[in-house]
C-alpha cells in the first residue's frame, strides 16, 4: 500500500479521493492551483440525479446509483467528521410538459422511477400542477412528479470532504503543477510545482477541465475539454418552491440560502469563465416562461463555471496507461458532484488494494489510446 499519495485538484473528485485515501490510513497532499471548490465543484447546483442523464440508463447507470447511495449514507458521518453541514436533502421534481413529444420523453423518465427502489413518479394535469406550486405558467397540459432525487451545497460538500481529510491527516496545499517528477519510464517519484516539487509514492490526476494539460506528463491521451455552465441566483418574493421545476432547457431549484436558482447554460466556450449577458438573458427568459413570477425575482449572484468533458460523456478513472502508479479521476461532466464518492472510492481502492468492487470498467483510460 502507497505511504504518501499526491492528488493534483482540489475539486470534489479530488478532495473525494482524499477523503477515501485518508480514511484508509494513507497520507495524502491535495494540491489545488486556486483553491479547494473554487471551480465548478464549487457551483454546481449540487443535484443528485442517479436515474437521468448523459450515460443513464447505460454504462454510467451502476456507477451512478451506487455513487447515490454512498453519498446518503455519508450524510450524517461527514457532517460529523468535518464540522460542515452541507445541506444535503432529498428534493420532489415536477418536469412540465407542453406537447405530445415532451409526454413520451416523460413516460420513459416514469418507467425507470417506478421500477427504481426508494424513488417515486407519477403523472400530474394541470391543476394537481397549480396545487403543488400556483406560480407555475398556464400552457402546460401535462407534469411528471418525482421524489427520490437529492441535492447538496455542492461546495460545503467539496469543502466537507477536504476537511474530513484532513482531521485524519491530509495535507491541502497550494500550488501549481508543471509536470511530473520521474524515475524511470514507468513510475513517477512526485510532482514538479511552479516554486519546487513534492516526492511521492502515487500521484492521482484530478484537475478536471485542465486535465488535457498532463497529457505530455504521462505520455496518453486525457481527451478533457471545458464545458461551460451559467447559473443565476435569485431571490423571489412569497414562499419557497413547493419543487424543483424545470422544462426544456430551464430548471428552478429551491437551495438552502432560501434563493431560486436558475439553470443552466451548455457552451463550449474554451476556458472563458466570465458571466455572460446573453445567458443571463437566456436563463431569465426560460425562468419567466415557466413561472411568470420570476419576473419580480431580484438577480443576487450570477456564476459561471467549466465542466470536465469527455468525447463519450464519460468520466475516466484508473490507473494511467504504461505508468505504474498515476492514476486518474476526471472527466464527470454534468455529473461530477454526483458520481464524486464513487470515482473517490473506486481509485482509493485500486491504490490501496489494487482492485475495487465499484462497476467502472466502462472508464478505463486506455479507451483514448
Amino acid at each position: 500500500m502507497a505511504n504518501e499519495v499526491v492528488i493534483v485538484g482540489g475539486g470534489v473528485a479530488g478532495c473525494a479521493t482524499g477523503y477515501y485515501l485518508a480514511k484508509a490510513g494513507v497520507g495524502v497532499t491535495i494540491v489545488e492551483r486556486e483553491g479547494v471548490g473554487t471551480q465548478a465543484s464549487g457551483y454546481s447546483a449540487g443535484g443528485l440525479n442517479p436515474l437521468q442523464g448523459a450515460g443513464i440508463p447505460g454504462p454510467l447507470g451502476p456507477l451512478a446509483i451506487e455513487s447515490f447511495r454512498m453519498h446518503r449514507s455519508l450524510w450524517g458521518p461527514l457532517g460529523d467528521e468535518s464540522g460542515v453541514d452541507f445541506h444535503p436533502k432529498t428534493v420532489s421534481g415536477l418536469r412540465l410538459a407542453s406537447d405530445d413529444s415532451e409526454i413520451e420523453e416523460l413516460q420513459e423518465t416514469l418507467d425507470i422511477f417506478e421500477a427504481a427502489e426508494d424513488f417515486s413518479a407519477r403523472w400530474m394535469d394541470a391543476q394537481d400542477v397549480r396545487e403543488v406550486e400556483p406560480r407555475v405558467a398556464s400552457g402546460f397540459s401535462r407534469a411528471l412528479y418525482t421524489y427520490g432525487n437529492a441535492a447538496l451545497d455542492s461546495y460545503l460538500f467539496t469543502l466537507a470532504l477536504s476537511k474530513a481529510a484532513q482531521t485524519m491527516g491530509a495535507t491541502v496545499r497550494q500550488g501549481a503543477v508543471t509536470g511530473l517528477k520521474r524515475t524511470t519510464g514507468d513510475r513517477a517519484s512526485g510532482i514538479a510545482l511552479e516554486d519546487g516539487g513534492l516526492d511521492c509514492d502515487v500521484v492521482v490526476l484530478a484537475s478536471g477541465p485542465w486535465s488535457a494539460e498532463a497529457e505530455r506528463w504521462i505520455g496518453s491521451p486525457i481527451p478533457v475539454e471545458p464545458y461551460k455552465g451559467e447559473i443565476l441566483r435569485m431571490e423571489l418574493p412569497g414562499p419557497p418552491l413547493a419543487s424543483d421545476l424545470s422544462s426544456g432547457h430551464i430548471s428552478l431549484y429551491q437551495r438552502a440560502e432560501g434563493l431560486v436558482w436558475i439553470g443552466a447554460t451548455e457552451e463550449r466556450r474554451g476556458f472563458d469563465r466570465e458571466p455572460s449577458q446573453s445567458a443571463r438573458q437566456t436563463l431569465m427568459d426560460g425562468a419567466v416562461e415557466l413561472m411568470p413570477a420570476m419576473s419580480e425575482a431580484k438577480l443576487v449572484k450570477h456564476t459561471a463555471c467549466l465542466r470536465p468533458l469527455t468525447p463519450d460523456w464519460l468520466p475516466i478513472i484508473g490507473r494511467a496507461p504504461n505508468l505504474d502508479n498515476v492514476y486518474l479521476a476526471t472527466g464527470a461532466g454534468k455529473k461530477g458532484i454526483l458520481i464524486s464518492t464513487g470515482m473517490g472510492k473506486a481509485v482509493a481502492d485500486l491504490i490501496t488494494d489494487g482492485r475495487t468492487e465499484l462497476p467502472i470498467e466502462p472508464f478505463a483510460p486506455e479507451r483514448f489510446l
